[in-house]
């Protein structure tokens, strides 16, 4: 389970950075993003998916999370 760093990019969007793989993505969908809750399964634009248990109330970004892939 890596540490992600998510923050917003300057047209609103979330950037997913993970140090360890040199890896930066975009996130295209989040399973939930409400007012009460974020998290879930996250897909980034290359079209990986992670999952992080449901946050409440919802982080401020930026933020360092503990992601897994989805499916493991």
């Amino acid at each position: 389970m890596p540490n992600v760093m998510i923050r917003r990019k300057d047209d609103g969007g979330l950037l997913f950075y993970v140090a360890k793989k040199d890896m930066e993505e975009t996130i295209a969908t989040v399973e939930t993003d409400t007012d009460e809750a974020w998290g879930g399964e996250v897909e980034l634009t290359d079209g990986s998916r992670w999952y992080i248990d449901p946050i409440s109330p919802p982080p401020q970004f930026p933020t360092t999370l503990r992601f897994k892939r989805a499916g493991e």
